[in-house]
């Protein structure tokens, strides 16, 4: 997922979508865990999707304060 791409979604979608990323990455890490983990690198998409998000909700919280 690009950045632009989330700057596109709502707040409403962007908690939606955090909630899901943070779902599948529980189940990636417990694939992982139990060596069942077929591609290692989703590990690291998925955490740089979620930090993406939650970049882009605090940049928006920062912008409604000032």
């Amino acid at each position: 997922m690009k950045a632009s791409n989330v700057r596109e979604l709502n707040n409403e979608e962007l908690v939606a979508k955090l909630a899901d990323l943070k779902k599948e990455l529980f189940n990636l890490r417990l694939s992982h865990a139990s060596g069942q983990l077929t591609n290692p690198l989703a590990l690291n998409n998925v955490k740089k999707d979620i930090a993406r998000i939650k970049t882009v909700l605090r940049e928006r919280e920062v912008a409604a304060k000032a």
